[in-house]
């Protein structure tokens, strides 16, 4: 069934946004080079299912590795009552996991790593506390992988495609790229893999401080609705993403500020009560 759909930008203040209508989209795998940030309109689904529940209910993900449960957020304050597909180190046995930093301040190009000096590393459990939810996959066989069919079939991603973003494959690619930095928010939960490439999702803390977030091939993501983040190429200026839905994607993006949407709201008393859990 081929299904289009619009992309669409609000800025604050505005009314829908710049139109893109991008060609009709099946089911199954397509290479498409559009905008990186759609989300769904889910109003049956749990806001913050992506990191504990699926219409309200815990979901296990995929079997559990040798030596016990890992958390799915890979932290000793992971939720409860789910288990998580192991996080495969990158690079194989003993590499490193998903990387994150602070930003520093510099106004050099976006693409730069923006560590500040020295470095402010940003663990998995402190990512989970603000709803982020990270997965290693082995993006060699992201057609056949079980765990990624498990995955889909749990959080009822029934809507997905691939997208590439580069130069030779996205028009207007620099005022893109430009535009997917600016900060906003969506009304539910992103979801992206990278199958190729890398780049980095920005995503605010409690205090409002920019998270750097390193995405490389295998790496999933799931963002919470609400939070504001962004998203740059690294300077490889490459990735190709699988982004997943649950239903028909919503093309929209809530520039900053956007604080008084529900998705909001409800992502604030969410950081709330981590606070409070976490005294």
């Amino acid at each position: 069934m081929q299904t289009p759909w619009p992309f669409t930008r609000v800025t604050p203040g505005a009314g829908a946004g710049e139109q893109l209508e991008p060609r009709p989209v099946s089911q199954g795998l397509s290479a498409l080079s559009l905008e990186l940030f759609p989300q769904t309109k889910a109003p049956h689904r749990t806001v913050f299912s992506a990191f504990g529940t699926a219409h309200g209910a815990p979901v296990p993900l995929c079997p559990r590795p040798r030596g016990g449960p890992v958390p799915l957020a890979a932290g000793p304050g992971a939720p409860p009552g789910r288990d998580a597909l192991a996080a495969r180190p990158r690079g194989g046995c003993g590499g490193a996991m998903v990387e994150a930093w602070y930003m520093d301040e510099s106004q050099e190009d976006q693409r730069a790593p923006h560590r500040q000096r020295p470095n402010r590393a940003v663990s998995l459990e402190q990512l989970r506390r603000l709803g982020v939810v990270y997965r290693r996959l082995d993006a060699d066989n992201y057609e056949t992988d079980p765990c990624l069919k498990e995955i889909r079939r749990a959080e009822n991603y029934s809507w997905m495609d691939i997208v590439t973003i580069h130069k030779d494959k996205l028009p207007n690619y620099e005022e893109k790229i430009k535009t997917f930095y600016e900060e906003h928010l969506h009304l539910d939960d992103e979801i992206r893999y990278i199958l190729e490439g890398s780049g980095y999702f920005d995503v605010r803390d409690k205090d409002d401080k920019w998270i750097r977030i390193s995405m490389e091939k295998g790496d999933m993501i799931t963002l919470p609705a609400g939070i504001y983040h962004r998203f740059t190429l690294d300077e490889n200026n490459y990735v190709k993403a699988m982004r997943l839905f649950v239903g028909e994607p919503v093309w929209t993006a809530y520039n900053r500020p956007a604080d008084d949407f529900p998705a909001r709201k409800q992502y604030m008393k969410f950081l709330a009560e981590e606070a409070h859990n976490g005294v």
